[in-house]
C-alpha cells in the first residue's frame, strides 16, 4: 500500500504541475509558455486560452487524483482525517522541499520567488481543496 499512495502522490505532483502552469503562464504572462505565445498575433486570445485550458485540464488532474485517494482511503466522509493527513504533508513537504532547493539555486533568491514557491504553492493547492 505504500508503494501505491507513492505512486499516487508523484502522480498528483506531476499532473498538478504540468497542467497548472499554463494557467500560470496565461495569468502571468510569464514563463515559457508566454515566451512561446509572445510573439504571435492576438496575444490576448492566445493568454486567454492558456488560461482556459490549464484551469479546465487542472480540474480534471484534480478530478483523477481526488478519485484515486477516495479509491485509496474509501469513503472520505468516514474517514476525514487520514484523507487531511495524506494530501496535507505531501504539500507541505513539497513546498519546504523547494524552499531548500531554492535557496541553494546559484542564480539567487529572486527564482525562488517567482518561480519554485508559486509553482509548488500554487500548483499544488488541488492538494488542499481535494476534500
Amino acid at each position: 500500500m505504500p508503494l501505491r499512495y507513492f505512486l499516487l502522490s508523484a502522480c498528483a505532483f506531476n499532473l498538478f504541475t504540468g497542467t497548472g502552469y499554463f494557467f500560470f503562464s496565461g495569468v502571468t504572462n510569464f514563463g515559457d509558455w508566454a515566451a512561446v505565445i509572445s510573439g504571435l498575433p492576438l496575444h490576448w486570445v492566445w493568454r486567454a486560452l492558456l488560461v482556459v485550458v490549464g484551469a479546465a485540464s487542472y480540474f480534471i488532474a484534480a478530478v483523477v487524483v481526488g478519485t484515486g485517494l477516495v479509491r485509496y482511503v474509501g469513503i472520505p466522509r468516514l474517514q476525514q482525517g487520514r484523507l487531511r493527513k495524506l494530501t496535507i504533508v505531501p504539500y507541505f513537504s513539497g513546498i519546504l522541499l523547494a524552499s531548500v532547493a531554492g535557496l541553494l539555486n546559484p542564480l539567487g533568491i529572486q527564482l525562488l520567488w517567482e518561480s519554485a514557491l508559486p509553482a509548488t504553492a500554487g500548483g499544488q493547492s488541488g492538494l488542499l481543496w481535494l476534500q
